[in-house]
């Protein structure tokens, strides 16, 4: 694992409160299942922790939160880093992959208001009510649905934003952030409503933790391979390739909601997408829903049709138990026969090794059918199409030139 001792697993994280109780989680998880491996965290601040006096989308970057810790990845010096999912762009640098997905928690934004203001919806706010927000997305949201409220940037981690609302100074009257994080600092009381998605449309990959490794790093792949929750995994990857093909990112404001629900023997995975300017005025959505069947792989996904006959062949001879390897190595050079050399892999397990083994920057799930992963690609990247298709991608663009400009006038 690139670590002297094969039993230390170094993990790195930003030093953030709520990086480091997310990043301890997933260690958690994985001493109950491998209590023979130590976990050493590597906690390091990120572009993203440095540069607090300027709004995310004018610092320009697209892995502000993530680039310091895949640096430390890429030259060997952690084994994985544990990352919100919603910080991974949806292209990952060469050589990485996501290798879990942890089940995903309310992937919904949450107000915060301040205490004499606790009463409030954001409908029912005084006008010119300070909201803070560091999210085009919540940005664009907030201006269009309730143009009667002034709409702030606001940087730092969840303690300082908190810090900031509950000022003397009244500077803000309340703050949109993710429902989750707050859940995972322990916060819950300070949630004043859980906003739903009809009102705010949360962003791609949030709510879930991910577990970035090496893509060739097959022993921490099989380590983490147990924690890739497949229902997640399902949602997420629409997600990803919903907004990989339109090419948003923190630059563009970009929503969706997904919903799996389970309708008899199949399950139906529907994916709501939209895009809005810069004053929200200007909205572009879509629904679209595909039907998927197990998503869970059976027996009958694990075996090949020649597994599947040579199974059945032992268990009506009776015989259960397979001929030891070596002893029948043994028998055939004896009997002069040699090993054959013949593929009897079927047409269907060659043509799987042959397809991607990443999706949007996810390895694929082995608990999850092959049909199943490509159908929710394919859903994510038909939705962004759809868009595409009635002007999303102008709107995006005026929306990315006054960012670029904005940008521009920082720096000079």
């Amino acid at each position: 694992m690139g670590s002297e001792n094969k039993n230390v697993v170094r993990v790195g994280s930003r030093k953030s409160e709520l990086a480091l109780i997310q990043t301890n989680f997933v260690i958690d998880s994985l001493k109950k299942v491998y209590p023979d491996k130590e976990f050493e965290i590597v906690s390091m601040t990120t572009l993203g922790d440095r540069i607090l006096n300027v709004s995310l989308p004018k610092i320009g970057e697209k892995s502000l939160f993530t680039k310091d810790l895949e640096d430390a990845l890429r030259n060997n010096s952690v084994d994985f880093v544990v990352h919100s999912l919603k910080d991974l762009p949806t292209t990952l640098p060469e050589g990485l992959a996501i290798g879990a997905v942890f089940e995903r928690e309310d992937p919904r934004d949450a107000l915060v208001l301040r205490e004499e203001l606790s009463s409030h919806s954001l409908k029912t706010l005084p006008a010119g009510s300070v909201i803070g927000t560091s999210s085009l997305r919540r940005t664009a949201q907030l201006r269009g649905a309730y143009p009667h409220l002034s709409v702030v940037d606001v940087r730092g981690n969840l303690n300082t934003r908190l810090r900031k609302l509950d000022a003397a100074s009244k500077d803000y009257s309340a703050l949109l952030l993710a429902n989750a994080g707050l859940q995972r600092m322990g916060w819950a009381h300070r949630v004043s409503k859980i906003l739903p998605c009809s009102e705010i449309m949360y962003a791609v990959g949030q709510g879930a933790l991910a577990v970035e490794c090496r893509s060739d790093n097959d022993e921490i792949l099989s380590m983490l391979a147990p924690f890739n929750h497949p229902e997640t995994y399902c949602r997420v990857l629409a997600e990803r390739s919903f907004l990989k093909t339109l090419g948003g990112g923190c630059s563009a404001p970009v929503g969706v909601s997904t919903k799996l629900r389970q309708m008899d023997a199949q399950y139906k995975l529907t994916i709501d997408g939209a895009v809005w300017s810069m004053d929200g005025t200007t909205r572009i959505g879509h629904t679209l829903e595909q039907a998927l069947p197990a998503i869970r792989k059976t027996q009958k996904h694990k075996l090949s049709p020649t597994e599947e006959a040579q199974s059945k062949k032992l268990r009506k001879n009776g015989a259960g138990a397979s001929p030891n390897p070596v002893e029948e190595l043994n028998r055939r050079i004896s009997e002069g026969r040699g090993v054959s050399c013949v593929d009897t892999r079927s047409p269907d397990e060659i043509a799987a090794l042959r397809q991607p083994r990443i999706f949007c920057g996810l390895s694929r799930n082995g608990s999850i059918p092959d049909e199943v992963i490509i159908s929710c690609d394919n859903l994510g990247r038909d939705l962004a199409n759809t868009l595409i298709s009635k002007g999303a991608l102008d709107v995006m663009k005026v929306t990315q030139d006054i960012i670029r400009s904005a940008a521009a006038a920082q720096k000079s």
